[in-house]
């Protein structure tokens, strides 16, 4: 099929890639000329395991291709994806600015049917408004479908969750649109929910506001396990071994981040309040995150006294392992509250230091682990990248100048820490236990 993607950002260039991996002919384009300059030349601006190799295969079978010019993107496709920013407002609402301007552009260069294609995360009657936009542009004989297609790709395994998805959600007016679609995605042989447009919006915020309710749940339990001397990785296991419930997003830590669960609940909750409906459970979600970030700073603060200049050294900046995306990262908060009150901070992350250098400042950026606990006072993991799983902690110990390790995503065994002399704390663990 012949598909553009307007938008080059991670859904989009992801997107693109994976349909051209599939066989169809797409054109990404986009509006930041030196994004496109890149791409052309075979950069990737942003880090995703295997996308690299993926653009420069389908690059050179003649199945993907990078334009500026969003003319030749829409007059050469048949189907369009809209694969735009929604940013969050000061109110939280999801500035749909973007995605207007596209439906725009689709009105002024629509010279045949075309179906056109929600991809980005959006608030339910959005559909509504950009079929509106198209026909108050170019009358009611104008020949196009909208439909909704939201994305559920995880940062770190985009190509497998595109490639492998537990399920494709369509949301579609017409017949016309439906088989389009369902012929699109049969390649993949992944199980299809096919619905109105209205619905496959509201799964989209509906399936993150979930998820972001589990962690949320969790990080809450590990404050209770703490206060009663349980452990919150037994506790969790004994709750997600329920099949009804299910192990994934119960692992206690520091709270989410990234670019999609904290935009998408504050979404969700504008949604509703519009609707006239109080969604006061993920007012206590979004609650529980903000705190959860602040115990790392408390913990510090009850191994080692006074926090006033003491040299704080923290591993992982990116909000999940095997990504470079630091929006939203728990890790760039949790280093402004020391830097508040008064600690030296010293980073490492394997992917994020060049994002991280653009929004933190007076902050030590180091070559690797071992480089940020010497002279430390306290070594914290923010990031569980399988790096810092494998440190040598005879090593690690020699270099800090307290044996201090606060673990906020759990990735060490209590028993081993202690056992090596080590003043450790974690999230929600029974470290008298240990």
């Amino acid at each position: 099929m012949k598909i553009s993607i307007i938008g080059s950002g991670y859904v989009g260039l992801v997107t693109g890639t994976c349909f051209a991996d599939l066989g169809n002919n797409v054109i990404c384009t986009d509006n930041d000329p030196a994004k496109i300059e890149a791409l052309k030349k075979g950069k990737v601006t942003m880090y995703e395991p295997g996308l690299e190799e993926l653009i420069s295969r389908n690059k050179k079978e003649g199945r993907l291709k990078f334009t500026g010019n969003i003319k030749e993107a829409i007059t050469k496709s048949d189907i369009i994806f809209i694969c735009v920013g929604t940013p969050s407002r000061d109110n939280g609402e999801a500035d749909l600015t973007y995605i207007e301007n596209v439906a725009r552009s689709i009105a002024a260069y629509l010279d045949s049917y075309k179906l056109i294609v929600e991809k980005s995360t959006v608030p339910v009657e959005t559909g509504e408004r950009i079929k509106e936009v198209i026909r108050s542009e170019k009358g009611e004989r104008a020949k196009f479908d909208v439909a909704s297609n939201p994305e559920f790709l995880k940062e770190g395994s985009a190509i497998d969750d595109f490639l492998h998805p537990d399920r494709v959600v369509i949301g579609v007016e017409s017949d016309k649109a439906k088989m389009i679609l369902i012929e699109l995605y049969k390649p993949l042989n992944a199980p299809l929910v096919v619905t109105d447009i209205k619905g496959a919006e509201i799964i989209k915020h509906a399936s993150n506001s979930f998820l972001a309710t589990k962690i949320s749940f969790v990080n809450a339990l590990s404050a209770i396990c703490e206060r009663v001397g349980a452990d919150v990785v037994e506790v969790s296991r004994g709750i997600g071994m329920d099949k009804r419930i299910g192990m994934s997003f119960l692992n206690a830590g520091v709270g989410y981040g990234g670019s999609c669960f904290p935009k998408d609940i504050d979404a969700f909750i504008h949604i509703c309040e519009k609707l006239g409906y109080d969604f006061g459970l993920l007012r206590e979600v979004k609650k529980i995150n903000a705190q959860q970030k602040l115990t790392v700073i408390k913990k510090a603060e009850g191994l080692l006294w006074n926090l006033p200049k003491k040299t704080i050294g923290v591993l992982g900046l990116s909000f999940k392992p095997n990504t470079d995306d630091i929006r939203q990262a728990p890790s760039v908060e949790i280093i402004r509250e020391f830097q508040e009150r008064g600690c030296l901070v010293k980073v490492y992350d394997p992917k994020a230091m060049p994002k991280a250098r653009e929004v933190l400042s007076k902050v030590t950026f180091c070559k690797n682990a071992y480089d940020v606990a010497r002279g430390a006072d306290c070594l914290i993991v923010v990031t569980e990248w399988n790096e810092f799983k494998e440190l040598d902690f005879v090593k690690i110990k020699k270099l800090l100048k307290q044996p201090v390790i606060i673990d906020g995503r759990n990735i060490y065994d209590p028993r081993l820490m202690q056992k090596m002399g080590f003043r450790y704390a974690a999230v929600g663990r029974n470290i008298r236990k240990a």
